[in-house]
């Protein structure tokens, strides 16, 4: 009782903040009301700071699902703690079988996360940041505070500054398939593979197709364009070449 009343003295005035108490309560490996409310509290923190930047990119899972994955890895954690700490008669009391769980169901979440458009696949970063910031929930769940704001930086700099690194280095492309309706005179494809790559398109794979009946030849490419490349102007560049017939150019689904 006298803690809880010195605690409920600290947040009704914190200029009477013990730090003796409070550094107690921090660095206690004995899971009481106290210690798991600085971790959970602490684990809000850091769920809020991943989940801010997940957000402002427009990620599936955000700001709340980063804060309750976090709050809800914690509190595993401070379970598996309390369990042997309070049940002092079980055989088996293994702190990290339960925390273990969250390592991989944690996995179902992150797949939810991962989203196809097309071709493309969207969502692998997020899945991986939900992955580690459950880690880091436990993490805090077990006082480690000083391994979790490392961890947690860390992650910071891999969301944002390597994000800017990456996509200057490795430019990020969208796949699109390029049909073309070509005079069989003028079917030479390596001609149109050279013009992809003087508009910077990267070509991925490529097709032809004859139809001795008929007098044009079909060219299929499916190609990686940069969202700098404008389609019109792609278009508009192949239909310079002589004996081009028609033009299709669309999204792979």
């Amino acid at each position: 009782m006298a803690k809880i009343s010195i605690f409920f003295t600290i947040l009704n005035n914190p200029k009477k903040i013990d730090m003796n108490y409070l550094n107690e309560i921090i660095l206690s490996s004995e899971i009481t009301w106290e210690t798991a409310l600085i971790r959970l509290l602490f684990s809000f923190i850091v769920g809020t700071i991943i989940g801010i930047e997940r957000e402002a990119h427009n990620q599936p899972a955000g700001l709340r699902t980063h804060v309750l994955i976090c709050i809800g890895a914690t509190l595993i954690m401070l379970l598996s703690i309390y369990i042997p700490q309070t049940f002092t008669s079980l055989q088996v009391a293994d702190p990290g079988r339960i925390a273990a769980q969250v390592v991989s169901g944690i996995g179902f979440l992150g797949a939810g996360a991962i989203l196809r458009f097309g071709a493309d696949v969207k969502g692998l970063t997020t899945a991986a940041s939900i992955w580690t910031i459950a880690a880091v929930g436990l993490a805090i769940g077990a006082g480690m505070y000083v391994v979790s704001a490392i961890a947690v930086l860390a992650i910071l700099f891999a969301l944002t500054i390597m994000d800017v690194f990456e996509k200057r280095i490795f430019k990020e492309r969208f796949l699109k398939k390029v049909v073309l309706m070509v005079k069989k005179k003028n079917s030479d494809i390596n001609i149109y593979k050279t013009l992809f790559k003087e508009m910077d398109v990267k070509v991925t794979s490529s097709g032809f197709e004859r139809n001795i009946s008929e007098a044009t030849d079909k060219l299929t490419f499916i190609v990686g364009i940069t969202r700098k490349t404008e389609i019109q102007e792609l278009a508009n560049k192949i239909e310079s070449n002589e004996g081009v017939v028609s033009i299709s150019i669309e999204v792979i689904m």
